[in-house]
């Protein structure tokens, strides 16, 4: 599957530094952004993608209980790891 602006993917959030959120728990988040490999980096950093060449950093809306998060440098990773997206589990 490839990301696309507007489809709804799972981001693993980082929690709280007081514990009143919990690290690792899934959230839903809408994709804003996919740039192209050789789109500008706003920060500066290589570009990841897949075997097929298709770019795994994303923008994301996060949807949170107490508000939105936006992230414009999300990574993939498969596995639920905070700061990353993955794709929602099938249920």
């Amino acid at each position: 599957m490839k990301p696309s602006v507007g489809r709804i993917v799972h981001y693993v959030a980082y929690g709280t530094p007081g514990g009143e959120f919990p690290s690792g728990i899934c959230r839903a988040a809408v994709v804003t952004e996919v740039p192209k490999v050789d789109d500008p980096d706003p920060v500066g950093t290589v570009r990841e993608t897949d075997g097929e060449g298709n770019v795994t950093t994303i923008g994301l809306c996060v949807l949170n209980p107490t508000g939105m998060y936006f992230n414009r440098e999300t990574k993939y990773n498969e596995e639920p790891k905070p700061g990353t997206w993955h794709w929602p589990e099938k249920v």
